[in-house]
């Protein structure tokens, strides 16, 4: 984990958040004194890890939390009062935040932060993987567009025109995205 935000309207929570995020290798902490402060510095970053301490001075914080979960990458804990851990986890747990009850030692936080590291690293490895299908989606709708083509300017069957792609594609040392883009290019423009 690279870097973190802290959002907390307390200096001894700041101070103990800062100390675990240090000592989990969390390289470049930010910290907000309240939720209108932590949302101009989510616009300007991206942090790995966002921590709220609840209750924040301008906002209680769960709904500053569920707006950074839904945003870019970011890993949300958010840190409440015991008696509030259960309502407030039942509202935000369906936007990927991480409750933790308060107090809390320092073990359970950084087992905590491990879990929300773990997690989102998981997440950006689905989200890679669901841009790859997108893109060979894409890819085979354009040769399938390519082949339409084929079939209706040249005569070709739809065996002969993936053929012609295929060829072209080796012949050419292009991909067959770039092949099917010229064959559009030429019969479609």
């Amino acid at each position: 984990m690279d870097s973190g935000l802290i959002v907390s309207g307390t200096s001894k929570g700041t101070a103990f958040i800062q100390k675990v995020l240090q000592s989990s290798g969390c390289a470049q902490i930010a910290v907000a004194r309240s939720g209108s402060e932590a949302r101009r510095l989510l616009i300007e970053n991206e942090y790995d890890l966002v921590v709220i301490n609840a209750p924040l001075g301008d906002e209680y914080g769960h709904e500053l939390a569920m707006s950074v979960a839904g945003g870019a990458g970011s890993g949300v804990l958010l840190i409440v009062k015991a008696e509030a851990a259960d309502e407030i986890s039942s509202k935000v747990e369906e936007s990927g935040v991480f409750v933790v009850p308060k107090p809390i030692s320092a073990q359970l936080f950084f087992q905590s932060v491990k879990l929300v590291e773990a997690t989102r690293r998981r997440m950006l490895g689905l989200r890679s993987e669901n841009s790859k299908l997108k893109r060979k989606i894409e890819d085979i709708k354009l040769a399938d567009r390519a082949k339409c083509a084929l079939i209706q300017y040249l005569g070709m069957t739809e065996a002969q025109a993936h053929r012609y792609i295929e060829k072209q594609a080796m012949d050419l040392r292009l991909t067959r995205r770039e092949v099917a883009q010229r064959i559009l290019n030429t019969y479609e423009s």
